[in-house]
């Protein structure tokens, strides 16, 4: 069981802490993890002059080699602009190739060039460390605990379709 964790500053510990005091600090919790979880990769990202948007397109389309646009933009919820705009540069610049699809030659299928799993790798490799040793500062059945949380945080119908996704990428299937 992960060990409850105490309020924070000086100002939490001169009151009780109530229900929403909680979940307000969780929420806060949650926007400095989120900014420091991808303080590394924007740092990589700068060095190309690209942002945010393009890590999570070479992240899925890494993920889900053969995903068609559509699936992507499913995804991502973006407008199809933004990614065309996303997806042209990384296609320019090699690290995302597009082939037409075999049985429906409308559909564009992505997938990462050699450059594109390189930089996958190097985006994701600070992430995953500071993952793993969160978690093992938290303790046993912290994973689980986490994976719990994060997928009760996905809105509840889409809820399957993301732990699907999930389970077929980890099982490397498209």
């Amino acid at each position: 069981m992960v060990a409850p964790v105490k309020p924070l500053g000086k100002a939490a510990l001169s009151r009780p802490l109530t229900g929403a005091d909680r979940l307000t600090e969780a929420i806060e919790l949650l926007f400095f993890a989120y900014r420091d979880f991808i303080s590394d990769p924007d740092e990589i990202l700068a060095q190309y002059d690209f942002g945010r948007a393009h890590h999570r397109v070479v992240h899925f389309v890494g993920r889900n080699p053969g995903i068609t646009v559509a699936e992507l933009l499913n995804i991502l919820r973006i407008t199809k602009q933004s990614l065309a705009r996303v997806l042209k540069q990384l296609i320019e610049r090699g690290f995302v190739e597009q082939e037409t699809g075999k049985q429906d030659r409308r559909q564009r299928l992505l997938y990462l060039t050699a450059s594109g799993r390189e930089l996958e790798e190097r985006l994701a490799a600070p992430q995953r460390d500071r993952v793993a040793a969160a978690l093992a500062k938290a303790g046993p059945g912290a994973e689980d605990v986490w994976r719990t949380i994060m997928l009760q945080l996905v809105n509840d119908e889409d809820r399957a379709e993301v732990e699907h996704r999930i389970a077929r990428a980890a099982a490397g299937q498209r």
